[in-house]
């Protein structure tokens, strides 16, 4: 048509426009990450090179269409074309130095920033997971940074509660944790056949925490829960051990007896020198049709918990909240939508949001951080 002049396409504005395509695993621009290869325009036609981390990489066709929409919002291209290939071993070596330039556990480094809650139970049944996958992916849906570690080795049930249904990739000694609901979460679930039993013991799952803690990136996230088993045995031990500065939430039942034992489970702390940041009471009163609550598991567990540890340790343990029955609550984790997700008006979402209003207004602590600032001379 005439008096129609293209616009001639900048090289400059291509590159600045995949600057914002995300590596859907790594979350890091691709130009970053050295996953750009080439960029060449000829005309309206631009061709872009991209490297993928390995050549089975789940998220491909993701990463390749991120690619053509950015492209397509370039003033003057008309045509794009995507080239994908793989990293050499040298590639994805530089890659890992890039990400972790350090070996051993990131979150437990002095310059950490990164606030960590081992959610704990004195005894099983207590729904201890349930509070972990809403909690985790309520701060996630704040535009917080948020992974789970399923440490509960032996009755793994996260990846399910979550819908996590991705495997998780290997780079070489780094493996990238699947995403679900913006939660990155790594699980030994994820690394077995079908419902196959872990018949585990302690050495074997220490080391197992201690690589989902150093091997698996992460990145820089704002907070990381740890679903720990029941109890007081090998992997809380490990935990306090190799995260000094997770902090314990207690979650408990009305009754007597679970709170009896959930006390144990948070006085541990006493001897590997962890704080408790709270206690949360689950499966509190059932409200009926007609309006009246019923408390199931009777009541006041939660608050009786709290304040024998307050005694115990000397310092003030606060009730969190408490979570009501809700079949909703069960519904959503058997469908793997959390319950904040998916039915976020639920009275059992309306007070998990409140204890996550308590956990997100928590600062990440600077007490003994290096702040890299020096004197002016």
């Amino acid at each position: 048509m005439s008096g129609v002049h293209s616009v001639p396409v900048s090289e400059d504005a291509v590159r600045a426009a995949l600057h914002g395509v995300i590596d859907p695993e790594l979350r890091r621009p691709i130009d970053e990450l050295g996953m750009l290869q080439s960029v060449t325009v000829d005309g309206a036609r631009v061709t872009v090179g991209v490297l993928l981390t390995i050549a089975g990489c789940p998220l491909r066709g993701t990463i390749e269409g991120d690619v053509h929409t950015a492209l397509g919002a370039v003033p003057g291209v008309e045509e794009t074309d995507v080239v994908l290939d793989v990293m050499t071993p040298q590639q994805r070596q530089e890659l890992r130095e890039r990400l972790r330039p350090e070996r051993g556990i990131p979150f437990s480094r002095p310059d950490s920033l990164t606030k960590v809650y081992a959610v704990a139970s004195g005894k099983g049944g207590v729904g201890k997971s349930s509070v972990t996958v809403n909690l985790a992916t309520e701060l996630a849906s704040r535009g917080l940074r948020v992974g789970i570690v399923d440490a509960d080795v032996h009755g793994f049930s996260v990846p399910g509660l979550l819908g996590a249904t991705g495997t998780p990739t290997s780079v070489d000694d780094m493996i990238l944790p699947p995403i679900a609901h913006g939660v990155k979460v790594i699980s030994i679930g994820m690394f077995v056949d079908g419902n196959q039993a872990v018949a585990w013991r302690g050495p074997m799952l220490h080391r197992a925490l201690e690589q989902f803690l150093g091997d698996v990136f992460f990145g820089d996230l704002d907070v990381l829960f740890l679903d720990l088993p029941p109890g007081t045995g090998d992997v809380a031990i490990s935990v306090s051990q190799l995260l000094p500065n997770a902090e314990l939430l207690i979650v408990t039942t009305p009754q007597a007896a679970a709170a009896e034992v959930a006390e144990r489970a948070g006085s541990v702390s006493a001897q590997t020198g962890q704080k408790v940041a709270g206690v949360i009471e689950n499966m509190a009163g059932l409200t009926l049709p007609d309006g009246t609550v019923m408390d199931v598991f009777g009541s006041g567990g939660g608050q009786r918990v709290a304040e024998r540890l307050s005694a115990a340790l000397g310092t003030p343990v606060d009730l969190l909240g408490q979570v009501p029955l809700d079949v909703a609550l069960r519904e959503g984790g058997d469908a793997g939508v959390p319950i904040v997700l998916g039915q976020p008006g639920s009275s059992a979402a309306v007070a998990l949001r409140a204890i996550a209003d308590l956990l997100a207004a928590r600062p990440r602590g600077l007490a003994g951080r290096s702040l890299g600032v020096a004197p002016a001379p």
